[in-house]
C-alpha cells in the first residue's frame, strides 16, 4: 500500500489554506476494524481531509465500534439492529451528512492522491450535471495510471470509490438494501440518475486503491445473488415492455457464470428469484424506456473498451 497517497508532486490542484473541505466521507463496514482504521488514516492525511467522516456499522458487528472510538473518537458512527448490506448503509450515511458533496467509499478503499477531496469539489462544480463522479479504480495487483482530465458519461460505477450530489441521491429511492448486493446497487442507482436527468461522469482525475484482490466474487452466494438480483433489477426498473431483455440479460450471466467456472451457487440463484421479487414487491418503478436504451448503449461502449470483460 506504499503507492498511496501522493504528495508534493503528486496533486493537480491549488490546496486551499483550510485543513477541511466542505465534504462528508462515508464508509459502509462489517467485521474488519484493522482496515477500517487503515482506511480512515489515508482519508484524514488527504489535503484537505474532508470535514466530516460517517461509519455505519452493520448489525453482528461488535469490534468495529470500539476499535473506532478508541482511534478516531471524532468519527462519527451510525449502528443498524438488522443486516442493512452496503447500500443499505449508504442510505442511512447520505442521509445523515451534512455536506452536499458526499465521498463514498469501502472499508479498505482509499484516495491515491493527496488531493482527492479538492479534485472531487471541482468536478462537480465544472461539471453540474454529474449527480454521481466516479474514481478510476485499482484493485491490489494493478498498476495505477496516471491522471488526466479525461471524463465520460457512464453507466456501470463502484460505490467503493465515487461522491454523490447529496440533493440529487436523495431524489431517488436510493439503493435496494441487500446483503449480498453484487448486479443490483449501482446498475439500479445509474438508471434511476438516468431517469431524473442526471448523469454518472467517470473522471480519470481520481484514482482509488481497491485492497481487495476480488477473489470473493467467486464464492457460491455472490455467484447466486448475482442471478436473483439481476432479476430483480429488471423487475423493479424495467417496463413491461422491456421484461424480455431482462430475461435475456438473466440467462447471459447465467452463461457467463458456466462458462467461467462459476458452477457452485447458479441453481440457487435461479431458484431464488421468486422469493426475492415477492420480497421486493413494492420498490417497482419502472424508468422510461428511453432512459433504459441510453443506459444499455452506455453499458455496451463500457464492454467494448474492457476488452470483452464479463457481464
Amino acid at each position: 500500500m506504499s503507492d498511496v497517497l501522493e504528495q508534493a508532486g503528486g496533486t493537480r490542484h491549488d490546496q486551499p489554506t483550510a485543513r477541511t473541505i466542505a465534504v462528508s466521507a462515508i464508509i459502509p463496514t462489517w467485521n474488519r476494524p484493522d482496515r477500517l482504521l487503515a482506511t480512515i488514516d489515508r482519508i484524514k492525511a488527504c489535503v484537505p481531509a474532508p470535514d466530516e467522516i460517517i461509519v455505519h456499522i452493520d448489525a453482528g458487528d461488535h469490534v468495529s465500534g470500539p476499535a473506532l472510538a478508541k482511534a478516531h473518537p471524532e468519527t462519527r458512527i451510525l449502528r443498524s439492529d438488522q443486516r442493512m448490506g452496503p447500500g443499505g448503509g449508504r442510505n442511512r450515511l447520505v442521509a445523515a451528512a451534512r455536506n452536499d458533496i458526499i465521498a463514498s467509499f469501502d472499508d479498505d478503499s482509499f484516495p491515491v492522491d493527496a488531493d482527492y477531496f479538492a479534485a472531487v469539489v471541482q468536478l462537480f462544480r465544472t461539471h453540474p450535471e454529474a449527480h454521481v463522479v466516479v474514481a478510476s479504480i485499482f484493485h491490489d495487483g494493478e498498476s495505477i495510471v496516471a491522471r488526466s482530465d479525461h471524463t465520460i458519461i457512464v453507466a456501470d460505477f463502484i460505490g467503493c470509490g465515487c461522491a454523490y450530489r447529496r440533493q440529487a441521491f436523495c431524489a431517488t429511492g436510493g439503493y435496494v438494501p441487500l446483503a449480498v448486493a453484487y448486479g443490483m446497487e449501482e446498475a439500479d442507482l445509474t438508471l434511476q440518475i438516468h431517469d431524473g436527468g442526471g448523469v454518472v461522469l467517470h473522471s480519470h482525475d481520481l484514482r482509488i486503491r481497491h485492497a481487495t484482490m476480488l477473489t470473493h466474487h467467486a464464492k457460491p452466494e455472490v455467484t447466486a445473488a448475482s442471478i436473483s438480483n439481476l432479476a430483480l433489477l429488471a423487475y423493479a426498473r424495467y417496463p413491461w415492455s422491456h421484461f424480455g431483455i431482462g430475461l435475456l440479460q438473466v440467462a447471459s450471466r447465467i452463461t457467463w457464470l458456466i462458462r467461467n467456472h462459476r458452477r457452485q451457487g447458479v441453481i440457487r440463484g435461479i431458484l431464488a428469484i421468486p422469493a426475492q421479487l415477492w420480497r421486493h414487491r413494492a420498490i417497482r418503478r419502472p424508468v422510461k424506456p428511453a432512459t433504459l436504451q441510453i443506459v444499455r448503449a452506455l453499458r455496451r461502449g463500457e464492454r467494448a473498451s474492457s476488452h470483452g470483460a464479463g457481464p
